[in-house]
């Protein structure tokens, strides 16, 4: 991975991150590229809020990867705290090199610096490849998800 930098996303980073959740058949029928103002005023709001982290993997100057991860304090499980990866996204160009891998070790190790006794995700139905990645990486399939479009 060599001089690989994680670190939190910042306003220019927008554009490559844009591109990278646009980059499949389901990010591109729901992302819009080519109006950014929306995104700014979301990586504003995850900016001010402590328990979001939007995080971008860079090398030599380019974005090439991209999650977010959420810190969910809770009640159940015995007052647990719980975290929640987001929108895993990796450079076409980098897909294979192990970049993934990093970005989710990254989001589970700072989930247990902060305390966290439960790392969560959901991935969309179709993209079955990524459920054996999240599977190596240790994951287990074991909710049903629903969503309510509003």
């Amino acid at each position: 991975m060599g001089d690989l930098e994680i670190r939190p996303a910042v306003a220019g980073d927008v554009p490559a991150v844009v591109a990278m959740l646009a980059d499949d058949p389901l990010g591109a029928q729901r992302e819009s590229p080519d109006d950014l103002s929306p995104y700014y005023a979301a990586l504003e709001r995850l900016s001010g809020d402590p328990n979001q982290r939007l995080v971008v993997a860079v090398r030599e100057g380019r974005v090439i990867g991209t999650l977010q991860l959420t810190i969910v304090p809770g009640l159940s499980r015995r007052g647990a705290v719980r975290s929640i990866i987001e929108a895993v996204r990796v450079h076409a160009d980098e897909r294979g090199s192990g970049l993934g891998t990093r970005l989710v070790e990254w989001a589970v190790d700072t989930s247990r610096r902060e305390g966290c006794r439960l790392v969560q995700l959901t991935s969309d139905a179709t993209r079955t490849d990524a459920h054996r990645f999240y599977e190596r990486l240790g994951f287990t399939a074991s909710h049903v998800g629903f969503k309510l479009q509003l």
